[in-house]
């Protein structure tokens, strides 16, 4: 079985690593690493889990995901969009990728905070994030110092910014074992697999050999969030996509979230993003559909 601690491959001579993943499929387990990753989803229909918060994904999400902060994005196809490939482009890097003296230097002093705050994870807006996707776009075609400029000025647009917010939680702090991170994998598998049926939480804890007890216990220290909360917050994501992207009627796409009762759904919807189904659908047609480009 594989591990879910991941050492990553950062770039020896640079001292970052860029990425770009476009594929058909994409399987990203729940995960932790030592090295600092800033995350740019242009397109990955679905959802992402960065330490106890759960967020729909849309394009143009940015992401820094601090050291050893568990994380998880989660691909769903769109509706009437199959064979559209996933592009995600990503940084990777250590804390200490200039060196420890140059990162001494007062100058490097707004790049440390930012770091110290991106342990929660940090998720960006506005210009700021426009601004970034521009320059880790540039990076693919540099080489050299000009690909090193390239990435200082992204972490400096960063660490200035004021249109950001952290998403995890102040206090979350899960037990990082690999082994019980490969069962969190498992686990959040099962549910995406099987979201439109009965998801029982005796099923799950059989999954990886506990009680229900002890796996109600230990899905709790993981997520901060008891597992019935879980799935209910993953299906009511799944209704919100589908009523931003398909004609479905509600009573469909409750059935098709995995809810029986369409009363529940509609109390479950207000509950969690305080607003009706459809005043969420109303809301979406007013303000037309919004796609970012890069």
């Amino acid at each position: 079985m594989k591990l879910i601690f991941q050492k990553l491959a950062v770039g020896s001579d640079e001292g970052f690593t860029f990425k770009t993943l476009r594929k058909r499929t994409f399987d990203n387990h729940w995960h932790f690493h030592a090295e600092y990753e800033l995350i740019l989803t242009v397109r990955c229909p679905g959802y992402r889990m960065v330490g106890d918060n759960i967020c729909h994904l849309k394009a143009g999400d940015l992401v820094l995901v601090g050291a050893n902060l568990p994380h998880h994005w989660q691909y769903e196809h769109a509706v009437g969009e199959r064979n559209r490939p996933v592009e995600i482009h990503l940084i990777q890097f250590e804390e200490s990728f200039l060196g420890e003296r140059l990162m001494q230097l007062p100058s490097l002093l707004p790049a440390k905070q930012l770091l110290k705050r991106a342990s929660v994870g940090l998720s960006f807006s506005g210009k700021t994030r426009e601004q970034a996707a521009d320059l880790m776009l540039q990076l693919k075609g540099a080489t050299g110092l000009r690909r090193l400029v390239i990435f200082l000025s992204i972490l400096d647009l960063l660490a200035s910014s004021r249109e950001c917010h952290s998403i995890a939680s102040p206090g979350f702090s899960p037990e990082l074992n690999p082994f019980n991170q490969e069962r969190m994998s498992k686990v959040i598998h099962y549910v995406n697999e099987h979201m439109d049926e009965t998801i029982c939480l005796e099923d799950a804890a059989k999954l990886v050999h506990l009680s229900a007890g002890a796996f109600s216990r230990f899905f709790h220290e993981h997520t901060a969030r008891t597992f019935p909360a879980f799935v209910n917050e993953l299906r009511i994501g799944r209704a919100c996509r589908l009523l931003a992207e398909s004609e479905m009627s509600i009573t469909e796409i409750a059935m098709n979230s995995g809810f029986t009762n369409l009363s529940n759904f509609n109390r479950q919807f207000l509950r969690l993003k305080k607003i009706t189904p459809r005043d969420f659908r109303n809301r979406l047609s007013k303000q037309g559909s919004v796609t970012l480009h890069f």
